[in-house]
């Protein structure tokens, strides 16, 4: 034996004082053939019954294959070849130095080997120093050097104290440093197990975008580890599920105890033994032996249950296929330790959806970039291909669509090939997909169990890719399908993907693979296939006339150029199809030879100018005959119970629809840029189950028939283009069901009155306006209010009910249609709005956000309003009522005349005189009081009193910007704009009082504008008045302290902020557009005002006291009501008179 090739790396160095510690590098050591995980290197004398049997027993334990010299070779052998291959053969060494151990010829002669593979294969070595430290080895080698120099003894001596010197600065464990020898061997255990990376999982050479790919799903795990944790990963075959599932647990197992990865569950489940040899691998990777023994599938769920119950665990099921794979290893989420944490990959996200998994990623295909590269990795061994073969990498990368099983085995398939040989393997995949990857992919269809789901599959492949979901749904329910249900399984099964507006889609490697599928029934015969989409192979069928029952489905694409005819004796045999495409194909003969079971006719360019009659239509779900030569569709009505899709579209000749009336379950009429078409059928009116009308672009429509709007069930009505309808009827209300309206580029120049009473429509596209109904509906509504067109006045009436916006609901989806509409504006005919919120913060919030739109500066949030400082200034008062007040306005006349002719400082105005009335006053612009209750008589009315102090020269009615009332009870919010409160009438009183009940909570908020101060405002409930008392329907007076107040009812006033007033005696009011101001005459008083002083009227709002700052109103009361609408709640009721 050769030992005299060991060279230290370096001189014995003087010696530290102390140590290195170990390392805890996480790198891996390159996975070769090991014959051993472990070699320990010890004296046997010393240690062997005590230390290293309890080392090696935990290493075993673990399942790390260890080699301990006196356990492996028997006595009597020659231990010198056997043990240097044991040497050699390990992974890395655990060198027990000891008090006899250099005395020991045997240990120094292995230690010599042991270092000479650390320094020439970069095993790893670690020393524990058991009984002696490190200092006495160095000292003990360097002594026995200097004998064996001095001595001039054998090489071999030196080199052996030269190693013995290097290994002792080597990072290991001076066990002299622990008191507990139980854990320091733990401690060692897990080094080695983090030397040797026993817990990574194998990952591919080229691990492109993996670890981008597993980043969300670590970094969810890490920070959800209450309970056990289920996180699923799907997605198709060869997207790479179970590799990123490795790369998760690499990242995460040694953050556990225990770990187990059960690979390739589907595959492994259906063997003879499969199900149990899976229970008996996760119970010996948890629990770490390999003793275990399942007896049979009950047995290993009980014994799982048991044992794993209190284990904190790492553990991944992939390619998990049904339930019972779960519920035979785990059972469900209880059954294993707190904190654990299991992932499974599986094809079928139901599955994920029933296991209620926490978490699930959806395994995407990686991008153009990473995608050439992974191929040019296989392909090449470069991360980029080659000179002259960029374009074609680029087809073969397109080709497998971000799919790493595809440009993994196509890489390495085109690896050190010609040009020739890669063009003739793009040319072959175009026909027939590599046989790896095919076998892959089907994997997925195999485990469809319906044959029904695998024809479903099919039909997608070859037919219906990019076609509408549910028009595929309605076609394949008519073939027997069941596919509503059918969709959702191929999706769930990742073999079907829903892409942009419910389009139908797949991996165009799953297309292949569907298509191979149909191919390989019949690989010689394409009359045999079950379905035909390959052009060769359908014209060799029709024109050979070699048709078969066979075939279900066929697909013929031409040219609208083309000339291409063919016999109908060609589709005569073809029994059972069902599934039929022509596009600009001619067929000549009796059309009684095609298929009595048709559910889907797509034929662009139909060449008959209408169907035959023996034509048998009657089993058709979708008819469609876009660019057809059509002048009529039927001689006679014909009775389609089932067709449910009429497609119509740019057939040139066509002048009028078709006779409606036997097509009962008609769903969608499609008639697009039919030019010619001039009459839609009455009968129309009789599709009771119609949901889309489509009339684009058909330019010689001029009439709609008025059975089209009794059409309740139509939810998308398309009429844009057709140039000639000049009129949508008022009537259009009652398609209750429609939500979008599209009707640009009409001759319509009026929108329908009634269209904002639709509580669905969302999309309209009509007069120039377009968008979503929130909104358009304002500038509609604004549209009509404009002086323009002077609207209101010449809304006709509708249903037998005056259309002058009474009353308008509108659906609180629709809160936008008072966005930007000046729905209060002085020049409305609204008087009023009502706000519907939702609770009693919300209510505040926008009664707050109100008050800050009228003064445009918000609340300040201390001060209040001083009696004193309204002293200095002459006290007016604004008396207005509602309702049967004339009694009170009396009473109140004369207390104001008296009290503010005598410059009062107290309050002066009558109290509660019950049962006439009831009195309450509050400080400021607001008063608050609760709704009495009324056991005796109704209340008949209600009046407001309101005493100011002004520095303005204008009367109060002109600042006077509206009247609020505050319902707390049932957070409501009534706005009376300044015209309704200056001309209150019956109705309006009936639509306060039946707001109100008993016990609610109001506050009845005054309005008024900048350089006015509110001293107090006075409400009075007016009870029991005397039948013979004349009701009055307005009831408004200024009192001034100089003069006898008459009351006078005064006039509706329109006002700016603009200082110049102008007063008409026209009686009509004239908005211009530059809103300069007019009003009709009033009786008003002019009065002389004391200096001025400002006053702030306050506001308690949550018992917190805010001041109203009264700034100059920049704009009109239209923009404060405007402002207010692009806030308020829930439901709002326009009312005018």
């Amino acid at each position: 034996m050769d030992r005299r090739r060991y060279r230290p790396r370096r001189p014995i160095p003087s010696p530290p004082s102390t140590p290195s510690p170990p390392l805890h590098s996480s790198s891996s050591i390159p996975r070769n053939e090991w014959l051993y995980d472990v070699f320990i290197n010890f004296r046997g004398k010393d240690t062997r019954n005590n230390f290293v049997s309890h080392l090696y027993a935990a290493l075993t334990n673990v399942r790390i294959n260890t080699f301990l010299d006196d356990e492996e070779l028997g006595k009597g052998n020659e231990l010198g070849p056997e043990l240097l291959q044991a040497i050699q053969g390990s992974q890395m060494f655990i060198v027990v130095f000891s008090e006899n151990y250099a005395r020991s010829s045997w240990c120094l002669d292995e230690l010599l080997q042991i270092m000479e593979c650390r320094a020439n294969k970069g095993q790893v070595v670690m020393p524990v120093f058991y009984g002696i430290s490190p200092s006495d080895i160095r000292q003990l080698a360097l002594r026995r050097f200097g004998e064996a120099f001095n001595n001039n003894t054998d090489e071999l001596d030196q080199l052996i104290y030269m190693a013995l010197s290097d290994a002792s600065y080597l990072a290991g464990w001076d066990m002299s440093n622990y008191s507990n020898e139980s854990n320091t061997v733990k401690q060692i255990v897990s080094q080695v197990l983090t030397k040797l990376d026993k817990k990574y999982l194998p990952l591919p050479d080229f691990p492109v975008g993996l670890e981008s790919r597993a980043e969300q799903s670590i970094r969810y795990l890490r920070h959800n580890s209450d309970g056990v944790c289920l996180v699923g990963i799907w997605g198709m075959g060869g997207i790479g599920k179970s590799t990123i599932a490795k790369v998760i647990y690499n990242n995460l197992c040694y953050e556990f105890e225990d770990q187990s990865f059960l690979a390739n569950i589907r595959e492994v489940w259906e063997k003879d033994r499969g199900r149990i040899d899976l229970q008996e691998q996760l119970l010996s990777d948890i629990l770490k032996t390999r003793k275990i023994k399942v007896h049979s599938v009950e047995f290993g769920k009980a014994m799982i249950k048991e044992r794993l119950v209190t284990k904190r665990a790492l553990v991944v099921l992939d390619d998990v296929s049904e339930f019972d794979q779960f519920n035979s290893l785990c059972g469900n989420r209880n059954g294993i330790g707190p904190g654990s944490i299991i992932i499974i990959t599986t094809r079928d996200v139901r599955l994920l959806d029933i296991l209620g998994v926490d978490f699930i990623y959806e395994a995407e295909g990686l991008n153009s970039v990473e995608s050439l590269e992974l191929f040019s990795q296989h392909a090449f061994r470069e991360t980029s291909p080659i000179e002259g073969f960029l374009i074609l990498s680029r087809y073969v990368v397109a080709y497998c669509g971000g799919l790493p099983l595809a440009l993994e085995v196509l890489g390495s398939y085109l690896f050190k090939r010609r040009k020739q040989e890669w063009q003739s393997v793009l040319s072959k995949l175009e026909k027939i997909p590599n046989d790896q990857i095919h076998e892959k992919l089907k994997i997925s269809f195999d485990g469809l169990r319906d044959h029904m789901e695998k024809d479903i599959f099919l039909d997608v492949c070859c037919f219906f890719i990019g076609k509408d979901r549910a028009y595929v749904t309605n076609i394949l329910n008519g073939c027997g399908l069941h596919a509503d249900i059918g969709i959702t399984v191929l999706i769930e099964r990742s073999l079907i993907k829903i892409e942009k507006y419910n389009k139908l889609g797949m991996h165009d490697l799953l297309r292949d693979m569907g298509r191979e599928i149909v191919r390989e029934s019949s690989p010689e015969e394409p009359e045999k296939r079950s379905r035909l989409w390959y052009h060769e192979d359908v014209v060799d069928v029709l024109t050979d006339h070699t048709g078969t029952k066979a075939i279900e489905g066929l697909v013929m694409k031409l040219q609208r150029s083309s000339r291409v005819g063919f016999d109908a004796i060609g589709f005569e045999k073809m029994k059972r199809l069902r599934l039929l495409q022509l596009d600009h194909v001619q067929v000549i003969g009796d059309y009684e030879c095609f298929s009595k079971h048709l559910s889907w006719l797509s034929w662009q360019g139909f060449p008959l100018k209408y169907m035959p009659e023996n034509f048998y239509q009657k089993n058709l779900v979708a008819m469609d005959l876009k660019h057809s030569n059509l002048t009529q569709v039927w001689k006679r009505p014909q009775m389609l119970e089932g067709l449910k899709i009429l497609n119509l579209s740019h057939s040139m000749y066509l002048t009028s629809t078709p006779d409606f009336s036997k097509l009962p379950n008609l769903e969608n009429l499609i008639m697009k840029d039919c030019q010619s078409l001039f009459e839609v059928h009455s009968s129309i009116g009789d599709l009771k189950k119609l949901l889309l009308i489509n009339f684009k672009d058909c330019t010689s429509l001029r009439n709609l028939p008025r059975e089209i709007y009794q059409l309740t069930s139509v939810k998308t009505f398309i009429l844009s283009g057709c140039s000639k309808i000049e009129k949508l009827e008022e009537d259009i209300v009652q398609m209750k069901s429609l939500t979008t309206l599209i009707a640009a580029k009409t001759g319509v120049k009026q929108v329908p009155f009634s269209i904002v009473k639709s509580k669905n429509i969302g999309y309209i596209s009509l007069c120039e306006y377009e968008g979503l109904s929130r909104d358009v509906f304002p500038s509609i509504i604004w549209s009509w209010m404009s002086p323009n067109m002077n609207s209101l006045a010449h809304i006709p009436p509708v249903g037998g009910m005056s259309m002058s916006l009474v009353c308008l609901d509108v659906d609180s989806r629709n809160l936008g249609l008072v966005h930007q509409s000046p729905i209060l504006s002085s020049y409305s005919k609204l008087r009023s709005v009502s706000v519907q919120c939702d609770s009693e913060i919300q209510l505040k919030q926008e009664f707050r956000r109100f008050l800050d739109d009228i003064y445009d500066a918000g609340l300040t949030e201390f001060g209040t309003s001083h009696g004193s400082q309204i002293l200095d200034l002459s006290l007016r008062s604004l008396l207005f009522g509602i309702g049967s007040c004339h009694i009170v306005i009396n009473t109140l006349r004369k207390s104001l005349s008296e009290g503010l002719a005598a410059n009062s400082s107290g309050s002066f105005l009558p109290g509660d005189n019950y049962p006439s009335w009831l009195a309450y006053r509050g400080e400021g612009p607001s008063a608050i009081f609760k709704v009495p209750e009324d056991t005796d008589c109704r209340m008949k009315g209600m009046t407001l009193c309101v005493l100011y102090s002004s520095t303005s020269k204008n009367v109060a009615t002109e600042c006077l910007t509206g009247v609020l009332i505050i319902n707390y009870t049932k957070f409501t919010i009534q706005i009376y704009k300044r015209h309704t409160v200056m001309s209150f009438n019956d109705e309006d009183w009936q639509g306060v009082v039946s707001k109100l009940g008993v016990g609610d909570n109001l506050e009845i908020f005054v309005v008024i504008g900048h350089g006015w101060t509110v001293k107090e405002t006075n409400v009075y409930l007016i009870y029991d008045q005397s039948n013979a008392m004349e009701i009055e329907s307005s009831n408004t007076m200024e009192v001034d302290p100089s003069t006898d107040a008459k009351m006078e009812p005064l006039h509706e006033v329109e006002f700016q902020p603009s200082p110049n007033v102008k007063t008409e005696t026209s009686a009509e009011v004239e908005i211009q557009p530059s809103l300069n101001l007019k009003t009709e005459p009033s009786a008003e008083e002019e009065v002389q005002l004391s200096p001025n002083v400002k006053m702030e009227p306050s506001l308690v709002i949550n018992n917190e006291r805010l001041v109203v700052k009264n700034e100059p109103l920049p704009k009109t009361s239209r923009k404060i009501f405007t402002r207010l609408a692009k806030r308020v709640g829930k439901c709002l009721c326009l009312n005018q008179n």
